[in-house]
């Protein structure tokens, strides 16, 4: 099924709704099992989740969200949802404030070390989740991304069917966002510049990289303040590639200060909050696809300097 222009693609619902801020997971089963039934089959392929108190529940369901039973035949091919428990995660000790809330979208104040959108070892303590459960509002996505470290103003639309309007205006540039980071002030260089380089960055690598060949990112850098050995730098910008903000003042011998990737990796303990990247999304602007108004959203939040 094809989007028509301006519309977001439809995706059919999960049968199991969104419960306390999460979505069910799903099983497909293989297309050939010897398994007789389906409580069959899921007991061997996990044998470390309750199968039997999921299905007591109602909460093991095929596709078409008819219930799981002990006596429901293999389906093969066909998906199975339900409920899975996250493990324990350690709770990020930072609020998540509301900056707008309309019938269409949520625009939020995220704060350092909360994870947007529910992923490896972050899945409760994440924007989507918060909201969901705390708004109440299941149908709420994220329309961008604010990497976990970096903190700042991030839209998140509460009708799947707004969510490719809003999306194509990051998609196509036509978002206006502006950052502030803290980093080392370096005398020798110039401002305002503008960096351009050619990044990369490898699917399951915690990093990327900068290489050779045709530029594919761009920022333009202002220098605000000076305090010292450090400085505040104001960042737009002109594309979104993974890291880029990070990279960008890097190469110019400037990391941003509490970086764990740039110039090199450093791990740290999940419950180790002390030391955040001071990279902040203060700014973004843009003309609303539903009314064609100008809007604006700013940060309340502030980097240590």
């Amino acid at each position: 099924m094809r989007a028509g222009p301006g519309r977001a693609l439809t995706v059919a619902a999960p049968p199991l709704p969104v419960r306390d801020g999460l979505g069910p997971d799903r099983l497909r089963l293989p297309v050939t099992d010897p398994a007789r039934t389906i409580l069959g089959f899921l007991h061997r392929a996990e044998p470390g989740e309750d199968w039997q108190r999921h299905a007591a529940a109602g909460e093991l369901v095929d596709e078409h969200g008819r219930p799981v039973t002990e006596d429901t035949g293999y389906q093969p091919g066909r998906f199975v949802y339900f409920y899975r428990e996250p493990p324990p995660e350690v709770p990020v000790p930072f609020p998540l404030t509301v900056l707008h809330r309309d019938e269409g979208l949520v625009v939020v104040d995220k704060p350092h070390f909360l994870a947007t959108i529910p992923r490896g070892a972050h899945i409760r303590e994440t924007v989507v989740v918060r909201l969901r459960r705390d708004l109440g509002l299941p149908d709420l996505v994220p329309v961008h991304r604010l990497d976990r470290m970096t903190a700042g103003v991030l839209l998140c639309t509460v009708d799947p069917g707004l969510r490719g309007p809003y999306q194509q205006l990051f998609e196509q540039q036509r978002v206006r966002k502006v950052y502030e980071a803290i980093a080392p002030y370096r005398a020798g260089l110039e401002f305002p510049r503008t960096v351009r380089s050619r990044i990369r960055k490898r699917h399951g690598e915690l990093t990327a990289v900068e290489e050779p060949g045709e530029a594919n990112s761009e920022t333009w850098i202002e220098l605000v303040e000076r305090r010292g050995a450090l400085a505040r730098y104001r960042l737009h910008p002109r594309t979104g590639r993974t890291h880029q903000l990070r990279l960008h003042l890097n190469s110019l011998g400037a990391p941003i200060v509490g970086d764990n990737f740039y110039p090199r990796l450093r791990r740290r303990a999940p419950d180790d909050f002390s030391d955040p990247l001071r990279l902040l999304a203060r700014t973004v602007e843009f003309d609303d696809p539903r009314t064609g108004r100008r809007r604006r959203f700013d940060s309340g939040l502030t980097l240590g300097f």
